[in-house]
């Protein structure tokens, strides 16, 4: 069965009508008829199930006959990363992340950022997707790109983390995250972030980390930051 998305529906919703692009896609791709059923998130931790009315393609109404309340888990992973020069990148961090369990993004602009401009809405379409490919309740919070100096400036609460790959002392990651708090992560760009960044961040209570030996990319490095948070609160 398939997942669908609607920010609009709540408990006490009763009838549903997709959208044009949705109803056809439901019955004309899907082939779905009257009385099939489909699945329904708000991306709020409900999960819906419906039962087709109408399959209009146009307009293909629902009726809502049962409704899940699926809870948030303990942790709280707020990734914020430098956007990548090649944007397919980027999106393909923002995919898998999702996929994986990431609670919030920030796209960080910093001193050696080569990309400078996000397109915020095709970043929100794609974190959609993948919320409904992997049959979740919850959408991710993607905020607008935020400044580094912005960023660490901003009240933040739990495990504070910094991963960058200057010759210092750094500690292991997966040896620092406590399960079931809030965990605030900073991935910077292609360049790394500079000297002063991982100063003023450390000053403000960031701790330096490492994902292991090798360098990494930066979207493959977020991607190894989620694994690990999600393996230790998995597990």
């Amino acid at each position: 069965m398939q997942l669908f998305y609607n920010p609009n529906l709540d408990e006490t919703s009763s009838l549903f009508y997709f959208d044009s692009e949705e109803s056809k896609h439901i019955v004309r791709v899907l082939r779905k008829k009257v009385n099939d059923e489909v699945l329904i998130t708000n991306g709020n931790g409900l999960m819906l199930s419906a039962k087709i009315m109408d399959n209009n393609p146009k307009k293909c109404e629902v009726e809502i006959t049962g409704v899940k309340k699926v809870h948030q888990k303990n942790h709280w992973l707020h990734m914020i990363v430098a956007p990548t020069k090649m944007n397919d990148r980027f999106e393909w961090f923002l995919e898998k992340a999702t996929e994986i369990g990431v609670n919030e993004i920030t796209p960080v602009l910093c001193e050696r950022s080569e990309r400078k401009t996000i397109k915020l809405d095709r970043y929100k379409k794609v974190i959609q997707s993948a919320m409904k490919q992997s049959f979740q309740a919850y959408l991710p919070k993607l905020n607008d790109l935020a400044n580094f100096s912005d960023i660490i400036e901003t009240p933040t609460e739990g495990g504070l983390f910094i991963a960058h790959c200057e010759d210092s002392e750094k500690f292991e990651l997966k040896r620092r995250v406590i399960p079931d708090k809030p965990i605030t992560i900073l991935i910077g760009p292609e360049g790394d972030f500079s000297t002063r960044e991982i100063k003023a961040a450390k000053e403000k209570g960031y701790l330096p980390v490492s994902m292991g030996r090798n360098r990494l990319r930066t979207e493959t490095a977020a991607i190894v930051a989620c694994t690990t948070v999600a393996m230790i609160n998995n597990g």
